[in-house]
């Protein structure tokens, strides 16, 4: 916004600021030096006018020089030149035909160039419109004193007023000058104007190849990243896999006491590296905004204890009280929501809390605050007696790799990523996370969520569970653990991955047929007979998703549609919709647990 311009103010660099555009500022000249030449023209006129002893010219010519004043000093006080150029034309508009039809009686070179005066100033500083308007309002008078003079002669009782040779000159050449200033002026200021704009597209154009290298940059980066983050994945899952897989095989041969102790804390080891990779891939997923949240049934009191149960012995290794208060009205309350979320949120906050709680205890509340009958508004809350937290840290603690202190990094370990990403995979769900807490007493993290409830509740108390699933059954409704007569081809090129397959399915009475690519899986369905295919993603010749396409194109009905569950250590955020566009049924997780992959497969073989 430009300064407030004093009313004593002469100076032009005043009433020009940054803000006005290149037009704008050459109108604002244009009338300031216009002013400043039409003053010193009309002065001198006056002057030779009094001395020829023209009185009539003298009051004219004072009157137009009093105008000139009053408006220059209006301009450099307030800078409006759109009124100003109306009373300038106005002025000349009437100084004209003042002369025409009163003072001079007579059409003549200066009657032109006033008109030609009139044309460039109301066209340059008004527009078109008024351009026409002030044009149209001298030329048609003065056309019509011309068609009248020359038909009957004009003549009115006034003596026409008569200077010599040397006024007309002077008035003249002030015209011509004016004329010509105003010409160049605008001229040189259009030419400013479109040099300027070109100088601005260049300077876009400049921009926009810059920002489309940055996109593509960024694109490039961020699948890059991706492509980092899947092979990362792989990399150290598919070992994970080995060594998660090999202790649970060990775990289940009925060690030695000695060996279980050693079988624990390697177990406890890799699912603790398990959880460091999984936090960096799913902080990762949530801001790229590939987290979709599902809206199932499950039993809410069922889900806290299920995720509490774990929790509990790591709180008692540690000689803490560990404590989960449930609203009765929700132990037999079927809801509807995200339980894979609400998980990972309430495990983070709990493992938080195990972590920097010392001595002392941890409560975790669901308390039911708002209850109607389609919606139930409920608030979770994990409280701790653990180290606290600083008031002016408490904002950092949500940030990504961040935890209160370099201190607290060195003593308590971990990414500092699970509290960010409690925080967005609630903010994605429009939920605000509280917090109190104080140093050497403890923290409480809190917050309230809305779940929809079904109105066609069937059962009261369910289990809860992320997918459907559906369990074999014998004669006396107890879970078929032996399906020794099924045919299981396993596509999977790493060989400790391969040993691993067989000795699990050994204890489950399987002996598969292995596959070492994806090609070698597909001629052995075609030449072979096979339940179920256990399908790894990422082979040689033909990868695991080219593997099961060719394999749903067979002539063969019975083995084009045979069952095949994805095995996978990947982390691409579309792995899941890749895997069913490809035609395979289900896919599990590597590492995982033995018990998801049995009954996966159960449930598929029990719809062939």
């Amino acid at each position: 916004m430009p300064e407030e311009v004093s009313f004593l103010n002469f100076s032009l660099s005043k009433i020009l600021h940054k803000d006005q555009s290149i037009l704008d500022q050459a109108r604002i000249r244009l009338l300031y030096y216009g002013l400043c030449l039409a003053f010193v023209a009309y002065g001198s006129l006056m002057l030779m006018m009094y001395a020829q002893a023209s009185p009539i010219f003298v009051y004219v010519a004072v009157a137009i020089n009093v105008t000139i004043i009053f408006l220059f000093k209006y301009l450099t006080w307030k800078p409006d030149w759109r009124r100003i150029s109306h009373v300038v034309l106005t002025l000349i508009t009437v100084i004209n035909l003042s002369n025409v039809y009163v003072i001079i009686q007579n059409v003549n070179l200066g009657t032109v160039q006033l008109m030609i005066i009139v044309v460039l100033l109301s066209f340059y500083m008004l527009g078109q419109s008024f351009g026409m308007f002030y044009s149209l309002v001298n030329l048609i008078p003065i056309v019509a004193f011309m068609v009248l003079e020359y038909h009957s002669g004009y003549m009115i009782n006034f003596k026409p007023e008569h200077t010599d040779g040397s006024v007309g000159i002077i008035t003249v050449l002030t015209n011509f000058i004016l004329i010509i200033f105003i010409h160049s002026h605008f001229y040189a200021a259009f030419l400013k104007n479109i040099r300027e704009l070109k100088q601005t597209a260049a300077a876009q154009t400049k921009l926009n190849v810059e920002l489309e290298t940055a996109i593509l940059k960024a694109e490039k980066s961020s699948t890059a990243k991706s492509e980092f983050l899947s092979t990362m994945s792989h990399e150290i899952r598919t070992p994970l896999n080995a060594v998660i897989g090999m202790t649970n095989l060990m775990m289940m041969g009925n060690p030695r006491h000695d060996q279980q102790e050693n079988l624990d804390i390697l177990k406890f080891s890799a699912n603790n590296l398990l959880a460091i990779v999984n936090d960096v891939l799913d902080f990762n997923k949530i801001e790229s905004g590939k987290i979709v949240f599902e809206n199932i049934r499950f039993n809410l009191a069922e889900l806290m204890h299920s995720i509490c149960g774990g929790q509990v012995i790591k709180a008692t290794e540690k000689g803490l009280d560990f404590e989960l208060n449930v609203d009765e009205g929700l132990k037999h309350r079927t809801i509807i929501g995200d339980p894979t979320r609400i998980t990972q949120v309430i495990y983070n906050l709990i493992s938080n809390a195990i972590k920097f709680t010392e001595q002392g205890s941890i409560w975790v509340n669901v308390t039911c605050i708002e209850d109607r009958h389609n919606r139930i508004t409920i608030s979770f809350s994990v409280k701790d007696t653990g180290i606290g937290i600083k008031k002016e840290n408490l904002q950092g603690i949500f940030e990504a790799f961040a935890q209160e202190s370099v201190t607290t990094t060195r003593q308590y370990g971990g990414t500092g990523l699970g509290l960010a990403i409690v925080k967005r995979l609630l903010e994605l769900q429009g939920v605000n996370m509280y917090v109190e807490s104080k140093p050497d007493v403890g923290s409480e993290f809190s917050f309230n969520i809305e779940f929809p409830v079904p109105t066609d509740e069937i059962a009261t108390k369910r289990t809860m569970i992320a997918e459907p699933k559906v369990h074999v059954l014998d004669s006396d409704m107890h879970p078929v653990n032996n399906f020794s007569d099924t045919r299981v081809l396993i596509a999977e090129d790493n060989p400790v991955n391969v040993m691993l397959m067989k000795k699990l399915l050994s204890k489950w009475d399987l002996v598969p047929t292995i596959a070492e690519n994806g090609a070698r899986a597909v001629e052995l369905v075609q030449y072979g007979n096979f339940d179920i295919i256990l399908m790894d993603l990422q082979m040689p010749v033909l990868n695991g998703f080219e593997a099961s396409i060719e394999i749903r194109k067979l002539p063969d009905s019975k083995k084009s549609t045979i069952p095949i569950i994805a095995l996978t250590a990947s982390a691409l955020f579309d792995i899941r919709e890749k895997v069913f566009d490809s035609g395979m049924n289900d896919y599990v997780s590597k590492p995982f647990k033995p018990d998801e992959l049995k009954t996966k497969m159960q449930g598929l073989l029990a719809l062939v």
